[in-house]
């Protein structure tokens, strides 16, 4: 595994403009295994998941994202692959949400040496309770940590 320092954007829209913007920076680990990028980083209160660990993998045009909480009572998986709707489910202290994401757009790439910038366009329905399109940008320096 490698140190690396990441910088997470992540954007909510209404519309074409951006309502909310959220950022931060952290330190995590790279590494690259049967043909695909992993990062892994632990989450922000900021963001909401306190003491949550994230995964990131990044294989054939795919990125997939898995987080789990220090009490299992925060878990989610969501998979994000262009043009395909993918369901899931969000596991949280008040129970589990249905979630489908649908994928935009995926641009950019974290290279084999942990470096570069993936950005992730989408639309996610909670069991069609709140909906809307994000993105999410990462952006990895695999020289510090």
């Amino acid at each position: 595994m490698k140190d690396i320092m990441l910088k997470i954007i992540g954007r909510q829209f209404i519309g074409d403009d951006a309502e909310d913007n959220i950022e931060f920076v952290t330190s995590g680990q790279f590494f690259a295994k049967d043909g695909a990028n992993y990062i892994v980083y632990k989450e922000s209160e900021l963001l909401g998941f306190p003491g949550c660990m994230t995964t990131l993998k990044l294989s054939d045009g795919a990125v997939k994202l898995r987080r789990f909480g220090e009490d299992k009572s925060i878990t989610s998986e969501m998979e994000f692959r262009i043009g395909e709707r993918i369901s899931s489910k969000y596991d949280t202290p008040y129970g589990e949400i249905a979630m489908e994401v649908m994928t935009n757009d995926i641009k950019g790439e974290i290279s084999k040496e942990g470096k570069g910038t993936v950005s992730i366009n989408y639309d996610v329905s909670l069991a069609g309770i709140a909906e809307g399109r994000n993105e999410i940008t990462i952006e990895v320096d695999g020289g510090r940590a």
